[in-house]
C-alpha cells in the first residue's frame, strides 16, 4: 500500500521533512518546485508510515485504498511524475531550513505588512529561528489574505491552512496589528524606528485589463471583484453583479476562472455547506445563469487552469463540462509536446481530460461550463449594458503565441467576467517597477534600502500556489537574517508598548490577536448553528471589539 497526494495539495512542503524515506517530491530548491501544481509521493519508495498524513494541512494525503472515486486517478497521476523526475537520494536541507544561531543578547524584531500565505511562512520562518518579534500588520480587520478572501468557498480543505498558522500564531513573540494601513496611519519610517527589518509581503491587490472597447460597460467586471464578493471581502460587500441572464463569459482559463464558474454553476444548496458570504448566496439563489462560457487565447495544452481543477469539474453534480472536439485539435508545435514522453504527467492528463468532456455524454437540464480555445475577445458591445462579446480565433506562431486571424465570431451574454491575471500594485515607500508590477529586490532585499525586505506575489509576480510562498518566503528570510548577523540592520530605537501607543494615537482602531480570535469563534458559532465552516462578518463593527 502507498498513500497519494489528490488535488486540495496546496504544495507548502509540511509534509516533506516527516517523511522518513525523503520520498516526496518536488522539495523547496528543485528546479520543479516553483512551477508544480501539487506534490508527489514515490509509490514504490512509500513505507505506508502515514506521517505526511498528520502533517499535511489541508488533508490532500490518502492511503490508496481510502481514496474516494472522484480521486482514484491520482495514484497513477503521482507514479507518473517520478517516471519523468526519478526519486534522487539527495538529501540536502532545503534552502533556508538551517537554523540560525541568535545573535548575541538581541532579540530581532521584525515588521511584516500582510497577513496573508506569503506574509505567514516569512512569520514562519522567523519563528522557527527564535529570539525574535514579529508585529504583523493588515489593513483589513481580519487576517489571512486570500486564503480568507480569494479560495473558493467550495475548496474548504485549501483554507484548512489558515489554521495552521492560526496554531504556530499563538506565541507571544507574535503580534497582529489588524485593521491598521502601513503608508496611511503608520509610515515605512515608523516601522523603522521600532523594528531592525520591515518585510513587504501585501501580495498583489489589482488585476489585469484586457483594453478592449466595451470594458467598462455595466455588466463587464473583473473576476478580482466577483470572487472578492462571494468571498464576503469588505470592500467589495456592496458590489451587484447582474445574474439575470441565462449565459455568463469568463475571459481566461486559469484557476481563478475555473473557481468562478463552479460558483456560478453550483447548485446553491450546495454553496448553503460553505462559508460563502451571504449576499451572495442570496444573489446566486436568484441567478438564472445556465450556461458559463470560458475563454482561452491558446490552445488546450497552453491551458493556464491546473491538472487538478480541471479534473474537478467533472465531478460537479448537476453540471456539464462541454468542449468541441474540433476544439482540441493540436498544432505542430503543441503536438510535438504532447508526444514528448517528458512532458509532466498532469500536463498531458490535462489534455486527455479534455478529450473525454468532448466525449461525454450530457444531460438533459443540467447546467453547462463551456470551454473554448484560441480565442480573443475583441469587443464588448452593448447599449446601456453588456450584450455580447464579439471575438477573434487565434493560430499559435511557433513560438506558441497567439496571433489573431480575420475569422470573428460573437456570443451573446450579459455578465463578463476577465480573468486575466492579478497585478502588484504601487506600495507607499518603497521602490516599485510599473512594468512588472513588483517591489524590485535582490533575493528579497529590496532594492536601494538596508533593512527593508519582500516576500510573495508583490516579489516575484502573482505565480504559483498557496503553498509556493513557503520557499520564496524562506529565501526572503534567509537574507534578512544574513543582515542581521552581520550587522548591518540598525537597531530600534523603541519597544513594542511605544509602536502600539504610536499606533493608538494614529486613530485607527485596532484589532489584536486577542480580539481576532474573539471574531473568529463568533464567526465559527454562527456556523455550527447553520451548518457551515463559518458564517463570515464582511462588515465587522471594530468599534464594538475595542470596548
Amino acid at each position: 500500500m502507498t498513500f497519494v497526494i489528490t488535488q486540495p495539495c496546496c504544495s507548502d512542503a509540511s509534509c516533506i521533512p516527516v517523511c522518513p524515506v525523503d520520498c516526496i517530491r518536488p522539495r523547496p530548491g528543485d528546479p520543479q518546485y516553483s512551477t508544480t501544481e501539487m506534490l508527489y509521493i514515490d509509490p514504490d519508495t512509500c513505507i505506508d508510515c502515514g506521517e505526511c498524513v498528520s502533517a499535511c494541512p489541508v488533508d490532500a494525503i490518502f492511503s490508496e485504498f481510502d481514496l474516494a472515486a472522484t480521486m482514484t486517478r491520482y495514484t497513477d497521476v503521482n507514479r507518473g511524475y517520478f517516471e519523468r523526475h526519478p526519486l534522487d537520494t539527495d538529501t540536502t536541507p532545503s534552502p533556508g531550513k538551517k537554523k540560525r544561531p541568535s545573535k548575541e543578547g538581541v532579540t530581532l524584531r521584525v515588521a511584516i505588512i500582510g497577513t496573508g500565505p506569503s506574509a505567514c511562512y516569512t512569520a514562519e520562518a522567523l519563528l522557527r529561528r527564535g529570539g525574535v518579534e514579529i508585529d504583523m500588520f493588515d489593513r483589513l480587520p481580519t487576517p489571512w489574505g486570500l486564503v480568507r478572501g480569494g479560495v473558493a468557498p467550495d475548496h474548504p480543505k485549501t483554507k484548512g491552512v489558515a489554521d495552521m498558522f492560526a496554531s504556530e500564531f499563538r506565541s507571544a513573540s507574535l503580534q497582529f496589528f489588524l485593521n491598521v494601513d502601513v503608508g496611511k496611519h503608520v509610515s515605512l519610517a515608523d516601522l523603522r524606528e521600532h523594528h531592525h527589518a520591515v518585510v513587504y509581503a501585501v501580495g498583489a491587490s489589482g488585476d489585469r485589463r484586457l483594453d478592449i472597447p466595451g470594458e467598462d460597460l455595466p455588466g463587464s467586471h473583473s473576476a478580482t471583484e466577483f470572487v472578492a464578493w462571494y468571498n464576503g471581502h469588505p470592500d467589495y460587500a456592496d458590489r451587484t453583479f447582474d445574474l439575470s441572464g441565462e449565459r455568463a463569459v469568463i475571459v481566461g482559463n486559469g484557476n481563478v476562472a475555473l473557481d468562478v464558474a463552479r460558483i456560478l454553476t453550483l447548485d446553491p444548496d450546495e454553496l448553503a455547506k460553505t462559508d460563502i458570504a451571504d449576499h451572495a448566496l442570496q444573489a446566486l439563489r436568484s441567478s438564472n445563469i445556465r450556461e458559463v462560457v470560458v475563454l482561452g487565447r491558446r490552445g488546450p495544452m497552453q491551458a493556464a487552469y491546473s491538472m487538478p481543477e480541471f479534473l474537478a469539474l467533472g465531478y460537479l453534480p448537476g453540471v456539464d463540462v462541454v468542449i468541441d472536439d474540433a476544439e482540441l485539435t493540436l498544432d505542430p508545435v503543441s503536438q510535438a509536446i504532447y508526444d514528448d514522453p517528458d512532458i509532466e504527467p498532469s500536463r498531458k492528463l490535462a489534455l486527455d481530460l479534455a478529450r473525454e468532456y468532448a466525449h461525454s455524454a450530457r444531460t438533459t437540464g443540467n447546467k453547462q461550463i463551456v470551454f473554448r480555445y484560441l480565442v480573443s475577445p475583441r469587443h464588448i458591445r452593448g447599449g446601456d449594458r453588456v450584450e455580447s462579446v464579439e471575438l477573434v480565433h487565434n493560430i499559435l506562431d511557433g513560438d506558441l503565441n497567439a496571433v489573431g486571424t480575420e475569422s470573428t465570431t460573437s456570443v451573446d451574454t450579459s455578465l463578463v467576467l476577465r480573468s486575466v491575471g492579478y497585478r502588484g500594485e504601487p506600495v507607499a515607500d518603497v521602490p516599485f517597477d510599473e512594468q512588472r508590477g513588483v517591489i524590485p529586490h535582490d533575493r528579497g532585499r529590496v532594492t536601494g534600502t538596508v533593512g527593508v525586505y519582500t516576500a510573495g506575489w508583490i516579489k516575484r509576480g502573482p505565480r504559483g500556489i498557496i503553498g509556493t510562498n513557503r520557499g520564496d518566503a524562506e529565501e526572503t528570510v534567509a537574507m534578512l537574517l544574513e543582515d542581521f548577523e552581520a550587522g548591518i540592520l540598525p537597531a530600534p530605537k523603541a519597544d513594542r508598548a511605544a509602536l502600539a501607543e504610536l499606533v493608538k494615537r494614529r486613530g485607527p482602531q485596532v484589532i489584536d490577536k486577542e480580539r481576532w480570535r474573539e471574531i473568529d469563534a463568533a464567526e465559527k458559532a454562527a456556523g455550527r448553528i447553520a451548518g457551515r465552516p463559518r458564517v463570515k462578518l464582511p462588515v465587522i463593527d471594530v468599534a464594538s471589539t475595542n470596548d
